[in-house]
């Protein structure tokens, strides 16, 4: 039981606009999207490659999925998965399962057949929407086969284009679309939507009913679905659009980041939703598209994580593009290196802020101010309504030393309600205040300084125990971006029959660059101290990735330690 003050310092120096005491009051998911429809009418929500949906379009879309699933046998509290990329069925299946009153279940198109029946017997997911691409109806369909799952609902991407492209698609494309077999299980997602979308609405308590289901990591260990409710999402998406300083400028959302992660779903999706906006829609992240989108509609945000932003950097166009329409580019999902917010503010006079987040905090926690004075190096100050603390790394029940870095806690009504069907799982994540306050243990270390922002040190299962001390990796990889060679950069343990670890570099090179490992451990290690020296600094052509395109750390250890 923690019985400390929680930290106060950004209530004293808050940067974001308004006041960080800001209640939000209970709300579901369907009734934030049915009043952001009914302002929006003929507005456009979607713009997919040049075809626009409106939000009237959005929300019929919608009760038609809903109604069409009841028709099914579909209703409240089951849950309908989504195997899909960013096409507008998207949100359509989206948002008409929560009509329904059913949970959605997030699934990574990236999924192996394995991983993907693997999460739905977990769920028990019923029914899974996908689309008619060879990346992944054969999937869909494997799983169909060989596990409880009971229908597919797929779409037609061509179905979904501009008149134009969706000729060129069907002529051209083929090999990108696998054919849909007959079988009385498999609902075309145009039969599903053949009705009149009337249904009664359905009750929703926003507080208890889970309206979504998010696979994660968890802040240790294998992947858990973390339920966020109603309230957990409106709650996150309207405290995002709160710190806008600017609400009633055009909002127009390049959504490149993939819709299933949680970062997409609140800051893309949600936040869009609430903030009458239009999401620029790509199905997946391509350097040369995303400068094009950004140039042909004149986009206002940009959501990304820091391999994005290097990879728009790294592209011959970025010089021929007029990035004056961006009001604010908001990195998460990884630490931004200074040197690469820097690099891409000086090219694209855009803004680009910082922020942090977890699946288990229904997406955002903090970010850097969009206007005024932020802090490089930090994931910024927390949203209205949402508190940090730190504690002790080694027991969540006692405070931190004063000045020295501890695990951070977070309260606030975005933080989920548990794992799904984990009770062991959340006696490990949550701790409690002796008021009833219930505070997610993140596995994040950090630090707060004195106006209340935060800095992320490391993550706990990251650390590398050398000789029984801890080691933080992005510590060492700090140094490493600093080195005008080093375009990425990852640390990791590596066994040692003497001292338990070891670190060990790798790094991906700046085009161009002439240096060797061995030039790269030779400069590195004076720089940092005994413990944290490396044995090596490998240079790779390039790091495995998620799919955000964030660098992930378990991947370069399955590879490197198998």
């Amino acid at each position: 039981m923690i019985d400390c003050e929680p930290e106060n310092a950004w209530r004293h120096a808050y940067r974001h606009p308004g006041a960080w005491d800001q209640a939000f009051a209970p709300l579901s998911m369907v009734a934030m999207f049915d009043s952001a429809a009914a302002k929006g009418g003929k507005a456009p929500l979607i713009d997919f490659l040049g075809r626009q949906y409106s939000f009237a379009e959005t929300l019929d879309g919608a009760n038609r999925v809903a109604k069409g699933l009841k028709a099914l046998g579909y209703g409240p509290g089951d849950r309908i998965g989504l195997f899909l990329p960013n096409v507008p069925h998207y949100l359509a299946a989206y948002y008409g399962i929560l009509k329904l009153g059913a949970t959605v279940v997030n699934f990574s198109p990236l999924y192996s057949p394995a991983e993907l029946a693997h999460q739905v017997a977990d769920s028990g997911t019923r029914a899974l929407f996908t689309i008619s691409a060879s990346a992944l109806l054969p999937t869909a369909l494997k799983v169909l086969e060989e596990s409880a799952l009971e229908r597919l609902i797929v779409g037609s991407v061509a179905g979904a284009l501009p008149p134009g492209k969706s000729i060129l698609y069907r002529l051209f494309s083929q090999k990108d679309v696998a054919k849909k077999p007959i079988d009385s299980r498999i609902t075309a997602f145009s039969k599903l939507i053949d009705n009149d979308g009337k249904l009664p609405p359905v009750p929703i308590d926003p507080e208890s009913d889970v309206a979504l289901i998010q696979y994660t990591g968890g802040t240790t260990g294998s992947p858990k679905g973390a339920m966020l409710t109603h309230q957990n999402l409106t709650a996150n998406a309207r405290q995002v659009n709160a710190i806008d300083p600017e609400p009633g400028m055009e909002d127009r959302i390049l959504g490149v980041l993939p819709l299933f992660h949680v970062f997409a779903n609140t800051c893309v999706l949600n936040r869009t939703v609430v903030s009458g906006g239009c999401i620029v829609m790509l199905p997946r992240f391509n350097a040369a598209q995303a400068l094009a989108a950004i140039g042909r509609t004149r986009a206002t945000s940009l959501p990304g994580v820091p391999t994005m932003y290097q990879a728009l950097l790294d592209h011959p166009k970025i010089g021929k593009t007029d990035f004056s329409c961006l009001r604010v580019c908001i990195s998460g999902g990884a630490p931004l290196p200074g040197e690469l917010r820097t690099k891409f503010e000086q090219v694209t006079k855009a803004r680009l802020v910082e922020g942090y987040g977890l699946s288990e905090s229904s997406g955002v926690v903090s970010a850097n101010p969009y206007l005024g004075e932020g802090k490089t190096g930090t994931i910024g100050q927390p949203l209205p309504a949402t508190r940090i603390r730190l504690v002790d790394k080694e027991n969540p029940s006692l405070p931190v030393q004063a000045g020295e870095p501890g695990e951070i806690l977070v309260a606030g009504p975005q933080i989920m309600k548990g794992y799904w069907n984990r009770p062991d799982a959340d006696a490990d994540v949550f701790v409690f205040d002796t008021d009833g306050t219930k505070w997610l243990r993140t596995g994040d270390v950090g630090q707060i300084d004195a106006d209340g922002f935060v800095k992320i040190v490391d993550r706990l299962k990251d650390m590398i125990a050398v000789g029984g001390f801890k080691v933080f990796p992005s510590q060492i990889e700090a140094v490493l971006y600093q080195h005008p060679a080093v375009k990425e950069a990852l640390v990791i343990g590596i066994p040692d029959s003497y001292r338990g670890e070891h670190p060990r570099a790798y790094v991906t090179l700046n085009e161009g660059a002439d240096t060797t490992g061995e030039a790269l451990t030779a400069w590195l290690n004076p720089q940092i101290g005994k413990v944290e020296q490396v044995d090596a600094v490998v240079v790779r052509d390039t790091m495995p990735k998620t799919m955000i395109g964030k660098l992930s750390r378990k991947d370069l250890v399955a590879e490197v330690l198998g």
